[in-house]
């Protein structure tokens, strides 16, 4: 009779939860490099399109959580503790070997909590920013997360020094960047006119922002293509939304952009002298294919009140926060008007000396990231952990990419 320890291990299986667009992006590359490391690896829980086509047993999907904004959770607030009962009690029933949390910190922490009550170990894939507002939320995390996986350089070495177990992976937008290439092949591409000039508009992910800021958006393109009619649209669709619900928006404005599916921010920038861009991940992908744009962004007054209060940081976008200065315009509230939004494109598309000086500065930023790998060194990690909390094959810890430190 084989010794317990000749008895094979059955395969982990792990709580995994997502909760918006770019979180079920990178929780999905994740969870395919676990599985590539981990043979047998199962996942469950809550996650998108992408994550439930990496192999995610969905029991909720991502949308049911998915809003922006203090104020704006209220409509959705018994849907969403609904959500999290259910996914509590799920966890108690099958015990999962660990739980990987992706983004979303008002829904995550508060699951966290849960599991941690179950003796289920938490690894935390992107940090909540509590360095740029609610610094105090750091003591949860330290009571609540077992480790922490950073995608911003400076994350790691703030949570490190308040006593929280962090590890900065590489930031995962840098995995889905596209190969490199001129405006004209991404033009192609798109289906896009080679030889135009191009303005890229990027609304969001989510109705609710989209409802927000597109008209705004579009407005501002009216004016724009009044002096410059030679400019083509083209709008990244995230996988999420319906067919036909930004083209609504658009035709109220006598406006036909070129619909780009899935998502594809980086390609739709890629594509164009300059972009309209709502502050996220978005802001970020725009950032990193180094053409000129503009951040954008508008919420419920209430919402935007509470957060110039618990803000602990001067810029709203990644790109500045990494620089440290302001690369590009941030136009939030009251400034996010058409006619600022005009001035801004109009001094990209008209000023040259400025669009190079500000593609200069965000290569720069990219260099702060290091290396592509992201989610292969986030997998490294998870596979750590589980490591210490049962026996897994020697092989599921080779990963093959060292960490990268930021140049």
């Amino acid at each position: 009779m084989p010794t317990q320890e000749q008895i094979p291990a059955q395969p982990p299986n792990i709580l995994m939860v997502a909760g918006e667009a770019s979180g079920d992006v990178h929780a999905a590359a994740l969870l395919r490099s676990l599985k590539e490391r981990i043979p047998g690896l199962t996942a469950f829980g809550m996650g998108g399109p992408r994550l439930k086509e990496a192999g995610l047993e969905a029991l909720f999907d991502a949308s049911e959580i998915s809003v922006m904004g203090l104020v704006e959770v209220l409509p959705k607030l018994l849907s969403i503790l609904r959500v999290l009962r259910a996914l509590g009690r799920e966890a108690a029933i099958r015990r999962p070997d660990l739980a990987v949390l992706v983004d979303v910190p008002d829904f995550n922490l508060r699951l966290a909590k849960r599991l941690k009550k179950l003796g289920i170990p938490v690894v935390y894939y992107v940090s909540p920013m509590v360095w740029a507002s609610r610094p105090w939320r750091v003591r949860t995390i330290r009571r609540l997360v077992d480790k922490m996986l950073c995608i911003l350089p400076f994350e790691a070495p703030w949570l490190k020094e308040r006593g929280v177990d962090a590890e900065y992976v590489g930031n995962p937008v840098l995995d889905a960047l596209p190969p490199p290439g001129g405006m004209e092949s991404f033009r192609a591409k798109l289906g896009l006119e080679p030889n135009r000039r191009t303005l890229a508009v990027v609304p969001g992910s989510r109705p609710s922002e989209i409802r927000r800021v597109l008209p705004v958006m579009c407005e501002a393109v009216r004016r724009i293509q009044a002096s410059h009619p030679e400019l083509q649209l083209v709008v990244p669709r995230a996988p999420a939304l319906e067919d036909g619900f930004l083209e609504g928006i658009f035709s109220q404005f006598g406006l036909s952009p070129v619909i780009a599916d899935g998502g594809r921010v980086c390609d739709a920038v890629a594509a164009s002298d300059a972009a309209i861009v709502c502050s996220g991940t978005a802001a970020l992908e725009a950032g990193l294919m180094a053409r000129p744009f503009v951040v954008v962004y508008r919420v419920n007054w209430l919402s935007a009140l509470v957060f110039r209060v618990i803000r602990t940081v001067k810029y709203i976008s990644l790109v500045n926060l990494l620089s440290g200065r302001e690369i590009v315009p941030e136009l939030f509230q009251k400034d996010c008007t058409p006619e600022r939004i005009e001035r801004e494109i109009l001094s990209y598309l008209d000023n040259p000396e400025r669009s190079g000086r500000v593609v200069s500065d965000l290569l720069e930023v990219r260099k702060t990231l290091g290396d592509a790998g992201a989610s292969v060194r986030a997998a490294q990690a998870v596979a750590g952990v589980l490591k210490s909390i049962r026996a897994l094959p020697a092989s599921s810890q080779t990963i093959g990419v060292q960490p990268s430190p930021p140049s």
